[in-house]
């Protein structure tokens, strides 16, 4: 991600400069994040590529190799790094994200406590939206994983907006300075509901916490306990359906060119030899879109609650 610079936050047309980290765009599905270096070189399949080469241009900027191959250099957006960080667990991706940031009520300037830090994609997301005056504190018991996790905030630019703790939710519950201070929490446990009684008083009033299970079982057993202090409880399954745009070659009839779909399905025509010469088939190109082969299927379910008032 980008500093949060003011004079620079709202344009990606800024400069790359020694040291910057970019994400290097190959093609759709291979991605990488590359810290700029002066000196040093890329290599793949398309060429070398030298860093320095990369230095004053704007991201978005198509790099060449010494070969005549590119790729394209791209701002490191909450977006692309969760494509291309490293998992230390499993991860969530866009569409429960930005599905958790909407109903979380995430705006500028918000507190928000996260448990379950793991290899950091949620976490990058939050930052952006509490930005640029807000604040994630995010808490992992894994020592290894908080420090992994905040060595790439550090990377990425993050580090200003986020703090990682390490800390076992399940068994100690949130710190007790941020009772009371928190507009949103979010949870990714393997039990959450011991952690509810804790997120009850760290919410201020009217506040929004978000539960992520691959479990319909943990999902029941939080339910139970949410009842105690929330209300407006709601599960969701969030199940992405991606299509494919392809260029293809069709057989269209004389009497079909003028439709833009087509002819509508009938009984097949029976020709004669002397009617199959006069009314031929007619090869086309047109642009045909179909569900992706590569369905994503099952991540998690997604429990929401707020906090009753008093």
């Amino acid at each position: 991600m980008l500093p949060f610079d003011p004079s620079k936050r709202n344009s990606f047309q800024r400069q790359i400069c020694d040291g910057d980290l970019v994400i290097v765009y190959e093609r759709h599905d291979s991605m990488k994040a590359i810290k700029v270096n002066n000196g040093s070189e890329l290599q793949n399949r398309f060429g070398v590529f030298k860093h320095a080469d990369w230095i004053g241009k704007p991201f978005g900027s198509k790099a060449l190799s010494t070969k005549g191959g590119f790729v394209y250099l791209l701002a490191p957006t909450p977006e692309l790094w969760t494509l291309v960080l490293s998992h230390r667990t499993q991860i969530l991706y866009i569409a429960d994200i930005s599905f958790v940031v909407t109903y979380l009520e995430i705006v500028p300037g918000c507190l928000v406590l996260e448990s379950g830090t793991g290899s950091g994609s949620l976490t990058t997301s939050l930052a952006r939206a509490v930005a640029p005056s807000g604040h994630v504190h995010t808490f992992d018991f894994h020592e290894q994983r908080a420090t992994l996790a905040r060595e790439d905030f550090e990377k990425n630019g993050m580090s200003s907006l986020i703090t990682v703790f390490v800390r076992d939710i399940q068994g100690e519950g949130f710190p007790e300075e941020f009772c009371g201070t928190a507009d949103s929490v979010f949870l990714d446990l393997p039990q959450p509901w011991l952690a509810l009684p804790s997120v009850a008083r760290m919410l201020k009033q009217d506040g929004v916490v978000c539960s992520f299970s691959p479990c319909i079982e943990q999902v029941q057993r939080s339910c139970e306990t949410l009842r105690a202090k929330f209300t407006d409880i709601r599960t969701f399954e969030i199940l992405l359906r991606t299509y494919e745009i392809k260029e293809a070659r069709i057989k269209v009839e004389e009497e079909d060119k003028g439709s833009p779909v087509g002819s509508l399905p009938y009984k097949r025509r029976q020709y004669s030899s002397s009617e199959e010469n006069h009314e031929c088939m007619e090869k086309t190109n047109s642009i045909m879109a179909r569900p992706s082969r590569e369905t994503k299927g099952h991540t998690g379910y997604l429990t929401f609650a707020r906090l009753a008032c008093i």
